[in-house]
């Protein structure tokens, strides 16, 4: 029998509703409120109509450590951008994640070589210690940057948390960007201190960072110092204004771990937007809201727990490191992997079944990769203490979610969530006391009012849509970096509806309260005057086992948009017109006739962000002929070229 895309794949037991964080927080309310809220759908609604006592409530719920909330939860409430969260408050992200008893593990480090550490929380507090000293011994001040050029290891992770500890701002790149693409993030900002690694493993191979680093420190005049990880070098050859990590520290060892606690606003992370048409956005996000979203997200929709074993797989380029990383704060272990995610195809289940993953987190790239080789790490894996899988990134197809209940475990908690860099958080997520349907994310985050609005701006269920949130919410970004009359701000996000957030994605809001994300509203296909979501058609081109990877874009022509598709394909296969009529004919069955693309062709490969997206806008800008302006966000610029000459080709 075919599966609908709303059938229920997994239900939580009673039991296993009654012990949820979920379940703890609604009695909660209800205890201090007096008020009777029967289920999720009620507490949501609650969390939305009376957003300031909610945050106040998961404030208390959480424990959130330092001195607050204060009787006045939010100034100018009604305004967005504008509304200030706990103006009364000061507290330290840093304080907050370092909670959990000394000899509690806090990180397990594995990379694609099988080296691995493991840190207590009594060793990332010794460390992120001597780190703050040595810092401030550089005379580094509360609001100053510093900035990781670095591989996901636990010494990025002290590196963070000690920069937080005094005040400063941190930002990050994967070691895999190029040096542009590293200046046009880092110049802007104007960081004090670089802390980097000399190199870094992936796919088999040694890379090189430090010729990058150079170029780097050159480049960027503000800098006083450059901290060096010897990481795939025990004694790394160091130019001037460099200093090795462990001679860093070296400076502040012994001295006590202190924290300084600041407004609710002040400013923790700079994230950067991808940059793939012009120079990336510089989004401020601050420490109060950074901490009390993700405690939500964690601790609620997540079900994470003391002690339990938190994964997911990213990069220090993807705000879901920083996601991650916040984890700890729930008294966690966070386990952390550096190197290629399938070059060893089996490595990351590897991973979780040694160390009894509790949550497993990816991109639904990766997940529909490991459905394609074939792999079922539910019967080659011990994956008993695997509670909940998680995946973003881009939408996860109803065939995923089949995948994941028949060949990886049929008892897990399945949360496809979306948000954004731009939030550092969610707009959708999963939840622990709701049901998993097929091809849905299961629930609108709690404090998040999310709607979707069609064209005129009305509210609309069962109906494709803009993704907008309609209330301020305490982890919207405080502004963008050198926006002073916040005009940026404004105008990516508040242009199009005034005073309501709208994110960019193309949604429907389902009748049982999930949501679909259909693509990026940017990007969405409309030939003949109908909107089509790209993941429409990319969920009917993923099930064919020859196609490894998938782009399509809207082209004008003849006073219309057709639909062209790009694929790659197995090593050795070629296009022939016996697949692209299979492909046509399935789109056609599956969808609609709309949806069945004018143009298919093979290419070598499809270009991505350096965080493992796909680059739809690019390839689309080169069709209708529009500079595409910025390489260096790529991860493979050298994949554009064929792009370059079919856009002859199919003028």
């Amino acid at each position: 029998m075919t599966q609908r895309p709303d059938d229920i794949l997994w239900s939580p037991s009673e039991d296993q509703v009654a012990e949820a964080e979920m379940t703890r927080f609604r009695n909660s309310v209800n205890g201090y409120q007096g008020l009777h809220l029967a289920d999720y759908a009620e507490l949501h609604q609650w969390s939305t109509s009376q957003a300031p006592e909610f945050w106040r409530s998961l404030w208390t719920f959480c424990d959130v450590v330092g001195h607050g909330p204060g009787t006045d939860l939010v100034a100018d409430f009604h305004q967005m951008p504008g509304a200030r969260w706990f103006p009364e408050a000061r507290l330290n992200y840093a304080e907050n994640l370092l909670q959990a008893d000394d000899e509690d593990e806090a990180v397990v480090f594995r990379n694609e070589r099988g080296h691995e550490t493991r840190h207590t929380y009594g060793q990332l507090r010794t460390q992120v210690a001597a780190l703050a000293a040595a810092l401030q011994a550089d005379g580094v001040q509360p609001g100053e940057r510093v900035v990781g050029f670095l591989p996901n290891l636990p010494e990025t992770i002290v590196a963070m948390l000690a920069t937080a500890s005094i005040g400063a701002v941190w930002s990050s790149c994967s070691p895999d960007f190029g040096v542009e693409g590293v200046l046009d993030r880092f110049s802007q900002v104007e960081p004090a201190i670089l802390i980097c690694a000399d190199g870094y493993f992936y796919g088999g191979k040694v890379h090189d960072s430090l010729a990058t680093v150079a170029l780097i420190q050159d480049r960027l005049k503000s800098l006083r110092r450059t901290v060096v990880v010897s990481y795939t070098d025990s004694e790394p050859e160091l130019k001037p204004g460099q200093i090795s990590f462990d001679n860093y520290l070296a400076a502040g060892r012994g001295q006590e771990l202190s924290f300084l606690r600041l407004p609710f606003d002040h400013p923790l992370f700079i994230m950067f937007s991808s940059g793939t048409t012009g120079l990336p956005k510089c989004m401020v996000h601050s420490a109060g809201g950074t901490l009390l979203q993700h405690l939500k997200e964690h601790r609620l929709h997540c079900d994470l727990r003391p002690k339990d074993r938190f994964f997911y797989f990213t990069t220090c380029g993807w705000m879901m490191w920083n996601w991650l990383v916040s984890g700890l704060a729930t008294g966690a272990a966070i386990m952390l992997y550096d190197g290629h995610p399938l070059k060893q195809q089996d490595v990351l289940w590897d991973f979780a079944r040694d160390e009894g993953f509790t949550h497993f987190g990816t991109s639904a790239k990766y997940i529909d990769a490991c459905h394609k080789f074939g792999l079922a790490p539910g019967t080659t894996h011990d994956l008993k203490s695997l509670r909940c899988i998680l995946s973003t990134g881009s939408p996860l197809s109803p065939e995923s979610f089949d995948y994941v209940y028949h060949q990886v475990k049929s008892d897990v908690q399945l949360s496809s969530i979306s948000g954004g860099t731009d939030i550092i958080s969610c707009f959708v997520l999963g939840n622990p006391v709701l049901p998993v349907r097929r091809g849905q994310l299961q629930c609108r985050g709690l404090g998040m009012k999310v709607e979707v609005f069609d064209s005129q701006g009305h509210a609309v269920v069962g109906e494709k849509g803009e993704l907008v949130c309609t209330a301020p919410f305490v982890s919207m970004p405080t502004g963008f970096w050198n926006d002073p009359q916040g005009t940026r701000y404004h105008d990516a996000y508040f242009h199009r509806f005034d005073n309501i957030w709208c994110h960019g994605d193309f949604a429907e809001l389902t009748p049982q309260g999930g949501m679909i994300i259909h693509g990026r509203s940017d990007t969405v296909l409309n030939p003949g005057g109908v909107r089509i979501g790209t993941a429409e058609i990319y969920r009917v081109v993923d099930q064919f086992d020859e196609v490894l990877e998938s782009l399509v874009v809207g082209q004008n022509y003849e006073d219309d948009v057709r639909i062209v598709l790009f694929v790659t394909l197995r090593e050795g296969l070629g296009l022939d017109e016996g697949l692209k009529d299979r492909l046509r004919q399935k789109i056609r069955s599956e969808e609609t006739p709309r949806h069945v693309p004018a143009v298919i062709r093979q290419v070598p490969a499809i270009p991505r962000t350096i965080s493992g997206k796909i680059v739809e806008l690019a390839v689309r800008n080169i069709l209708c002929g529009i500079p595409v302006e910025n390489t260096e966000a790529l991860a493979n610029p050298e994949s554009l070229p064929y792009f370059f000459k079919l856009a002859d080709e199919l003028s």
